[in-house]
């Protein structure tokens, strides 16, 4: 059991449907890094999508670090993607339980 499913334990109902329109909105996709990377791999693009602008800048400068950089990310975006939608709905989590204090 992850981090949000055991946070969103103790949401009522309400609660629940306004982390699901928060994470409507925010959510990153897999098939959009994905094609970022077909298109911008050596530019970083599908870095930058999923927030991770550091990692993005370094590939930008440096070609994807001379195109290795891209073709080790094919085998990570999904990870990366799940890590920052994981991130996204805890914010929104403890977005929601700070509003009922």
């Amino acid at each position: 059991m992850n981090a949000s499913m055991i946070a969103k334990q103790d949401l009522n109902a309400k609660q629940l449907s306004i982390v699901a329109a928060e994470m409507n909105k925010k959510q990153k996709s897999k098939g959009i890094a994905y094609a970022l990377w077909w298109f911008t791999g050596v530019f970083g693009g599908h870095r930058f999508y999923a927030g991770n602008i550091g990692m993005g800048v370094g590939m930008l400068l440096t070609l994807g670090g001379l195109g290795i950089w891209s073709l080790i990310d094919v085998f990570m975006i999904g990870g990366a993607i799940e890590q920052k939608n994981e991130e996204l709905e805890m914010e929104a989590i403890n977005f929601v339980k700070s509003m009922e204090k």
